[in-house]
């Protein structure tokens, strides 16, 4: 059982250390280095092998290893429907499912284990924590008084001048001489749009933030060793 426990130790370091960097890079330039997850997966391989020949082995988990090939191909084809957010995501889920194929032993965490792959939990915890972000917006713009449906919980307003330098998306655009909301902004040339509001004397604008999912994958990760399985938790609160 010490054993396991160093092993779930060195998981832990290993995906909080590559995804906390992931998250830094991702913030800056919006890029994660592909060496990365090439680092994650080989390391979970090596901390698999060990734990294979290791006294307690896989024990009754061993079933969970089939899903580190179906874990990869199911993100595989989230990615090719875009169905996920970039190819760095893609890559690092498909290394945790090498590295955290298991639930671990953490003393008595997770508080509430799942019966689906660990890698999975990761994901689903990440996806709960991302749809967190409306709230944070609205939290945030009630603090600054602006206060505009539905504006305020997709995103805040900012200067022109500091859109051009932040990674936004305008959720307004100029359509026939007036400001509309884009409840789903598209990619496009950020500087020539908000050409149009300068043009009329417009000097703020509504945007919403480009969050890299990197940041709440990092999140998910972290939730899922220290709490487990959020939607389980929410499932059981509810029924």
């Amino acid at each position: 059982m010490d054993e396991l426990l160093y092993i779930d130790i060195a998981r832990f370091i290993v995906g909080f250390s590559i995804l906390i960097y992931a998250s830094y890079t991702d913030i800056k330039t919006r890029r994660a280095p592909n060496i990365l997850w090439w680092i994650m997966g080989g390391i979970g391989t090596i901390l698999l092998l060990i734990q294979f020949f290791s006294p307690q082995g896989f024990g009754n988990q061993s079933m969970y290893l089939i899903f580190i090939p179906i874990m990869i191909g199911m993100v595989y084809l989230f990615f090719q429907l875009r169905l996920i957010f970039g190819g760095a995501d893609a890559k690092a889920l498909m290394a945790l499912a090498i590295l955290v194929p298991f639930s671990p032993l953490i003393y008595s965490y997770p508080l509430y284990k799942s019966v689906m792959p660990f890698s999975w939990v990761i994901f689903s915890n990440a996806i709960i924590l991302f749809l967190a972000i409306p709230i944070s917006l609205f939290v945030y713009n009630l603090t600054k008084r602006q206060v505009t449906f539905p504006h305020c919980f997709i995103g805040y307003k900012i200067s022109i001048t500091e859109a051009k330098e932040k990674f936004v998306w305008p959720i307004e655009k100029i359509i026939d001489g007036k400001r509309k909301l884009v409840k789903m902004p598209k990619t496009f040339d950020i500087g020539e749009e908000l050409t149009e509001f300068e043009k009329l004397g417009i000097k703020e604008i509504w945007v919403t933030p480009k969050v890299p999912f990197m940041i709440p994958l990092f999140a998910g990760f972290i939730a899922s060793f220290l709490i487990g399985d959020i939607l389980f938790i929410i499932m059981q609160t509810i029924l």
